[in-house]
């Protein structure tokens, strides 16, 4: 589906914040730490997107990681040990201009890039001899590359996790914005994540907040209904919003993360 239509100045600097900031990037989104592996996997000529790659054991599942829209994989730098305690490795990609990653992130490329993404990391689990047991997971804007990720390669990957997600992605936007033109985004548009996941048939698990302010709950229902799984999960985390669900529910989160694995794996 041709998506320049929403690669516009106005909703680019929505969606991607810290690419397109005035202001520059703070230090804690700038590169990953030293101590932590980082792969560059080239989308497009001239082009490399850096990823972080926490390790918990060659043995372990891994987790390709696609984060929110104001992350960076150096963001991932606290979270990461919580997935390594649980015997789960956490390889995180970034955006375009994101981090030390090279150009600039539009809703076009990011959806594009999600395939020579997972070839390299694909790439990177076999060069370097890791179980080839991998889970794709997509926190808020993630969720898009994420469940591209899980519909294109479903014969290559064991589960797909979704974490304040939306269902419809860009359409509240768009209406934001005030984009008249281009192609329209209805309800059965094959863009949407709802509509996507009805055909992913490899099981999924939806985590959302039960307050989330940004991406309604009634959105991680809505995907969760439409699952195509036939082994579907869905955690609300009780006094949760869009940023805190780690906090409100740390046990839990986790805990659903490390049994989905490791039933799923």
């Amino acid at each position: 589906m041709d998506l320049s239509f929403l690669d516009r100045p106005e909703i680019l600097q929505v969606i991607f914040p810290v690419a397109y900031s005035p202001f520059g990037l703070p230090d804690f989104l700038q590169g990953s730490s030293s101590d932590v592996p980082t792969y560059p996997i080239e989308v497009e000529d001239g082009v490399n997107i850096r990823c972080g790659f926490w390790v918990a054991g060659k043995e372990c599942p891994t987790i390709l990681y696609f984060h929110g829209n104001g992350e960076t994989v150096a963001t991932h730098e606290w979270v990461a040990p919580f997935y390594i305690q649980k015997g789960i490795n956490l390889f995180v990609a970034d955006y375009r201009g994101y981090g030390s990653s090279d150009g600039k992130p539009t809703i076009s490329n990011m959806v594009a890039d999600t395939h020579p993404i997972f070839k390299g990391f694909k790439e990177v689990i076999r060069r370097e001899g890791f179980r080839e047991c991998i889970f794709v997971m997509g926190r808020s804007l993630g969720s898009v590359p994420a469940i591209e990720a899980a519909i294109s390669y479903q014969d290559e990957v064991c589960g797909l996790i979704v974490e304040s997600g939306s269902a419809n992605n860009f359409r509240r936007l768009r209406d934001y914005a005030g984009v008249t033109g281009g192609t329209t985004i209805d309800d059965e548009s094959p863009f949407l994540n709802k509509v996507k996941v009805r055909q992913i048939t490899k099981p999924t698990l939806i985590i959302h907040g039960e307050y989330d302010e940004i991406m309604s709950v009634t959105e991680g229902e809505e995907l969760y209904r439409s699952s195509g799984a036939e082994d579907k999960r869905i955690l609300i985390i009780l006094g949760a919003g869009h940023n805190d669900l780690m906090v409100m529910g740390q046990t839990a989160y986790f805990n659903a993360i490390e049994e989905f694995v490791k039933t799923c794996g």
